[in-house]
């Protein structure tokens, strides 16, 4: 029988489609501060390389121990207009554009084992990034070129899931993921095993979706996980099932019903499509 769960302010009890909860750990403020550190620190210096580089390039920077307004202002408009440009799309989209392509993660984020996830569990998009990095200004007050996130932290302190502005705004959470909440994928997937891939054990989950944007190494690791699934608890094989589907939901953004979608059903239901495919093709 599956232990209860214990919601405390550092959990996030999130209910699947299959009825069954999920407890997520929420990041720490500690984690999420150092994270945004090094994410802090990877965009500034890169906006510096950025800016050294223009600058040198246009041959004003031969002499970097005069000030700075002077070697500006001996920049031609265009490339000062192309710098700017350039440090804002840096400065602006380096949270968009990380947890867009790295299904909410960023360098620090991915260093600490910390992803931003919706409150309802699926990953986030383009929007959800946007979102809550639109506001990450207004979080970082009253620092701007060292952001402080003073109003960030009291948010953080009187939301239940630890949301600042921009994660209320976007409807989004931190999370930390767990390396004891299930095995990892080498430890499940290390012992070959009859084919059990194929065997339809879930109610059949039908979505709208184009699998041909799956390769077979992504096909792999769900079979992979279908054949072991049985050698996890009841918790384990959940949480493995959300885990080997998050970031193929996030891939080809599937269309379904929620009331009748499983994430098991929803991975069987790929596998015989994208064979289907695979046997039509040849």
């Amino acid at each position: 029988m599956q232990k209860p769960f214990i919601e405390t302010e550092e959990t996030l009890i999130i209910e699947t489609p299959e009825r069954v909860p999920l407890a997520f750990a929420l990041a720490s403020i500690g984690n999420r501060f150092l994270a945004v550190a090094i994410d802090h620190f990877i965009q500034f210096l890169t906006m510096f390389i950025v800016a050294w580089a223009l600058i040198s390039w246009t041959g004003v920077g031969d002499n970097f121990n005069r000030p700075a307004a002077e070697m500006i202002a001996e920049m031609s408009k265009w490339t000062l207009a192309l710098m700017i440009i350039i440090l804002f799309l840096i400065f602006a989209g380096y949270f968009i554009f990380f947890e867009w392509i790295w299904n909410g993660q960023t360098p620090g984020k991915r260093l600490l084992k910390l992803r931003v996830i919706r409150e309802d569990g699926r990953p986030i998009t383009l929007w959800e990034a946007i979102a809550r990095n639109l506001l990450r200004i207004f979080d970082a007050v009253p620092g701007f070129v060292i952001p402080v996130y003073s109003i960030g932290l009291v948010s953080i302190f009187l939301s239940n899931r630890d949301q600042r502005i921009g994660d209320l705004f976007a409807g989004t959470v931190v999370i930390r993921e767990r390396t004891d909440e299930a095995p990892t994928f080498a430890e499940t997937f290390s012992n070959q095993v009859s084919d059990a891939a194929f065997r339809r054990v879930q109610k059949h989950t039908d979505f709208r979706a184009d699998v041909n944007l799956l390769t077979e190494d992504e096909i792999e690791v769900v079979e992979s996980f279908l054949r072991r699934r049985w050698d996890l608890n009841e918790r384990q094989r959940l949480w493995m099932a959300w885990r080997v589907a998050l970031p193929i939901m996030y891939k080809i953004k599937p269309n379904y019903d929620l009331q009748t979608f499983t994430y098991e059903g929803f991975l069987e239901e790929l596998v015989h499509r994208f064979h289907a495919r695979q046997r039509f093709l040849n």
